[in-house]
């Protein structure tokens, strides 16, 4: 397997593109020998913080890529498509199975209205959608059309640092795994029979223990941001009559800055157990995802 990631520049991109051929080459009379795990990280939040002429080359790679991991805003760059409920979401990834006969597409950190994540089946609480976010996925059929699964997990209010990477490192391994289960290892691009439904797909069974896994390691790494937070609050409170003057008071403000910014890293090492046993697993269960003509769920 091969999994690539950040590239600032169009010359990086192309360069690993190049390895990946190379590799899949070599592995043309073994199906399901390579895989590769593309991540195409240029931006987030409707910014693009890569050199726009990444974005060309990326999709020039798709079409020799297994499973990519676009963000919704990297998953419209790539479309053309832009994503606003669940039918343009459809809309996206069936263009980039397709025109671009992606294998497997895992859509993360989705916001949606709250009507736009409707189904029959959620309760009041998933209803609150403001404090939630979605992960949609899907295996393409063997004629290219979607088995659209989506997975809701609770949003936490701090702005983590690595996540993206902790994710696609961790789908690296799982996917793999439950390849295997699946019997599909030599099978090209690991892909299910069009059988099986999209609950079911070795990607969507992935996706559960990511999730479930990152869920435990961010919320411990929440509680250690939050006191930390409040252990500077504290400190703070206990210098005001020191009359340290503007300089100092800047510079004090800067180490805060820094300190909260460790403080919200992934604490990947401390939470190895939740990785590699996830817990609550029960909570993270993919669902269907079906659209119908008139946009609803």
């Amino acid at each position: 397997m091969m999994l690539s990631g950040y590239c600032p520049s169009a010359a990086l991109v192309e360069q690993v593109g190049k390895i990946a051929r190379e590799i899949k080459s070599r592995s043309y009379t073994k199906p399901g020998s390579f895989f590769w795990v593309l991540d195409p990280v240029m931006g987030d939040n409707g910014r693009i913080y890569v050199a726009e002429d990444t974005v060309p080359v990326y999709k020039s790679l798709l079409k020799d890529a297994d499973l990519i991991l676009p963000n919704q805003f990297e998953a419209e760059l790539l479309s053309d498509a832009k994503i606003h409920d669940l039918a343009t979401m459809e809309q996206a990834i069936t263009k980039l199975h397709e025109t671009f006969q992606v294998p497997h597409v895992l859509i993360t950190s989705i916001r949606l209205p709250p009507s736009a994540l409707n189904t029959p089946t959620q309760t009041e609480e998933d209803l609150a959608a403001s404090a939630k976010l979605s992960v949609i996925g899907s295996t393409a059929t063997s004629d290219m059309k979607p088995r659209l699964f989506r997975i809701t997990v609770p949003a936490l209010a701090v702005f983590f640092s690595g996540t993206g990477d902790m994710f696609a490192s961790l789908m690296v391994a799982r996917l793999r795994q439950a390849a295997q289960d699946a019997d599909l290892l030599d099978t090209a691009h690991w892909r299910s029979p069009d059988s099986v439904a999209a609950p079911d797909l070795p990607l969507a069974r992935a996706a559960e223990k990511v999730l479930a896994s990152m869920h435990a390691a961010l919320k411990d790494t929440a509680a250690h941001y939050e006191a930390t937070g409040k252990q500077l609050t504290d400190k703070h409170s206990s210098e005001l009559n020191e009359g340290t003057g503007d300089e100092a008071s800047e510079e004090k403000e800067t180490q805060r800055h820094l300190t909260l910014t460790r403080a919200a890293e992934v604490r990947v090492v401390r939470n190895v157990k939740a990785l590699v046993s996830p817990p609550d697993l029960e909570h993270f269960k993919a669902q269907s995802v079906s659209v119908d003509a008139s946009g609803d769920v």
